[in-house]
């Protein structure tokens, strides 16, 4: 009971909230009224962009939000390529599954909250084989709006990523390099889509 109060006072406020934008802008002012929600909603996905990506340049997260960047496809771009590694040779192992999930906080992609429940599917799941051709077209798409350092800085940085995942299996005996020839063809694919 105490719940449905709740319901109808949250939607009797908004409605109140609604009534006051309304009658304090009026139909004269619908304009100033769509702008300030615009800027609002924009503050809003740049500062979610900024918690997602750890990039404080507010020109360079301008940039990534002209190009139409959320704070979900940001995830999306670093997190997909260190999971199909991790799959490259059948299923994650735990090494390697805490590999992405340390990559992941540490070079900030997301909180620790939001990486822990995206990889309890990822990890679970295998990806279709059409997420990585995808990841790749998208990344073609997006590659040349940055300048060489930024393509460099990430390229280091998420090939970097990847390769600590592919390696954290580790080698038998530490005789080998510990990455399979099915985790280093892939390295080689995300190197080629980074170029």
């Amino acid at each position: 009971m105490a719940e449905d109060r709740d319901a109808v006072s949250g939607m009797d406020s908004t409605r109140e909230r609604q009534g006051l934008e309304d009658q304090f802008f009026g139909p004269g002012e619908a304009g100033l009224l769509d702008e300030l929600r615009r800027r609002s909603e924009s503050e809003r996905q740049r500062d979610a962009l900024r918690e997602v990506v750890k990039i404080k340049n507010p020109a360079f997260l301008d940039r990534l939000m002209a190009l139409g960047l959320r704070p979900e496809t940001a995830v999306a771009l670093w997190v997909v390529p260190l999971v199909c590694v991790a799959w490259a040779d059948g299923t994650p192992d735990t090494r390697e599954q805490d590999a992405i999930r340390r990559a992941a906080q540490e070079r900030g992609v997301a909180t620790a909250e939001i990486v822990q429940r995206m990889l309890s599917v990822w990890l679970k799941h295998d990806p279709t084989p059409e997420l990585l051709p995808r990841w790749k077209r998208y990344v073609a798409k997006l590659w040349d709006c940055f300048t060489p350092a930024e393509q460099w800085r990430m390229r280091e940085n998420l090939l970097g990523s990847a390769r600590e995942v592919a390696q954290a299996s580790g080698s038998l005996l530490g005789l080998t390099s510990g990455i399979s020839p099915q985790e280093r063809a892939v390295l080689e694919d995300l190197g080629k889509a980074l170029e």
